[in-house]
């Protein structure tokens, strides 16, 4: 039933935690896991980028590579796909356009006024998804 597993990255402790899960997730069902990184595109993006210093195209490779790299340690089957524009949209887009069956995605868990300002990705993943949608929290 669950043969295809997304992997929603973008590097963050969040995700580092969310890429466990899938990782071991897709070891137990001999699954192959495909590994999704989005470089934000738009005006939040570019805040970001200021703030950060790092180009958002590198900053989802390095996120890609490194799910991938442990998935490869673990002896998964993975593909992987760089997409551009806003992270939940090109989510459920990969989920809507190719074979999966499942997401995971990590979550930062936030609440309250943080999250009414910034909304969650997450969140948004799991309303529009075609297939069932994996949150794994962030220790925080």
């Amino acid at each position: 039933m669950y043969q295809d597993l997304v992997l929603a990255t973008d590097g963050s402790d969040a995700a580092r935690r969310a890429t466990d899960h899938a990782v071991e997730l897709a070891a137990q069902l001999d699954a192959t896991l495909h590994v999704v990184s989005v470089s934000e595109d738009g005006p939040q993006a570019e805040g970001q980028q200021d703030r950060l210093r790092n180009d958002p195209e590198e900053q989802a490779a390095a996120a890609a590579e490194e799910a991938e790299e442990m998935a490869a340690g673990a002896g998964v089957e993975t593909t992987s796909s760089i997409r551009h524009g806003v992270p939940q949209e090109q989510i459920v887009d990969f989920a809507e356009t190719n074979p999966v069956d499942m997401i995971v995605v990590g979550t930062a868990g936030r609440s309250g006024l943080d999250h009414l300002i910034s909304g969650s990705v997450a969140e948004e993943i799991v309303r529009n998804a075609p297939v069932p949608v994996v949150t794994v929290r962030s220790d925080t």
